[in-house]
């Protein structure tokens, strides 16, 4: 039997990354390449669940590490510390991403698709349309979803051009109301009542690293950040015990706002007055109001990355 060639998102997997990784295996079929199949690195988040619940689809088979030349195809990321245990020594045949590119090196030459839009999914919708291929209703509202979650329903600032024109067209391929659904995708993943701490600060986190500093910045959306901070005191029990665990220099837990559009962070760490530099306001009780801040990619990793 032949060896399935795995296809998988970050760590920690968010809605592009499991919906993304769905629809490349669909996309693999359509062009007659049988044996890949998504796969995914971490439980599936309530706002994925919803999409899956939506359309009464399985959740990707999960995967905990990868063997020695196992042949993967990295959706939604590149960082080797994003992904899965034994990256490092896989055969990566593909990479499909909207990110920075660091710290990926490979042995062999590979195909690479990069670009700087709000969602993998964007990315995957024009090479649908560049293939020929008709997009069906299934992958449509995958599409569409992961388009939802990465932009916010558009009102992100990682929000492009080309995601506004790809989730116009897939709303009219789904036929659904693109507001209504997604409003109620977005609400199903802020149920965060019965997550401990220790799963709170991890559902949306992203491990990085430079040279002087490694640290993390995990995010939740919400529709009450008051809610979220009443359980500051045991959020940071859970992050400084992530940081010894890790040996983390930093972590910034941005608990976001979705229907106002501001986001609260919370920093611990030795380097958390790089954060302060960064957004050139003081920590109050370990926390920073960021108004109009709701990306992680294009508002706090960037000026994050620069200051520390």
């Amino acid at each position: 039997m032949e060896e399935k060639v795995l296809i998988f998102g970050h760590k920690n997997p968010d809605t592009d990354s499991i919906c993304s990784s769905i629809v490349r295996e669909i996309l693999d079929k359509k062009n007659g390449w049988n044996n890949t199949i998504a796969t995914r690195l971490g439980k599936i988040n309530k706002e994925t669940q919803y999409v899956l619940d939506y359309l009464q689809i399985p959740a990707p088979k999960l995967i905990e590490k990868v063997e020695e030349n196992q042949e993967v195809i990295l959706i939604d990321h590149n960082e080797f510390n994003q992904s899965v245990e034994g990256i490092e020594n896989a055969k990566i045949l593909l990479v499909v991403d909207h990110h920075r590119i660091a710290n990926f090196t490979t042995k062999e030459p590979l195909y690479y698709t990069a670009k700087p839009y709000g969602c993998t999914s964007t990315i995957l919708y024009e090479e649908f349309k560049n293939s020929g291929h008709k997009i069906e209703k299934k992958e449509a509202i995958l599409m569409a979803s992961s388009i939802i979650s990465d932009t916010l329903l558009l009102k992100s600032p990682t929000t492009t051009k080309h995601d506004i024109q790809a989730l116009e067209e897939l709303e009219k391929i789904a036929r659904i109301d693109i507001k209504e659904y997604g409003l109620e995708m977005l609400k199903a993943g802020t149920n965060l009542d019965d997550f401990s701490e220790e799963e709170l600060i991890s559902l949306d986190a992203k491990t990085l690293q430079k040279e002087n500093a490694k640290f993390v910045i995990a995010q939740v959306n919400t529709v009450s950040i008051e809610e979220v901070l009443k359980r500051q005191e045991s959020i940071e029990k859970a992050i400084s015990k992530k940081i010894q665990e890790e040996k983390l220099d930093v972590f910034v837990f941005a608990i976001t706002d979705i229907l106002n559009s501001n986001s609260e962070i919370i920093v611990l760490g030795d380097k958390k007055e790089s954060i302060e530099k960064a957004f050139g306001k003081k920590l109050e009780n370990n926390r920073m109001f960021l108004e109009g801040v709701v990306s992680r990619k294009k508002q706090l990793l960037p000026v994050i990355d620069k200051n520390i």
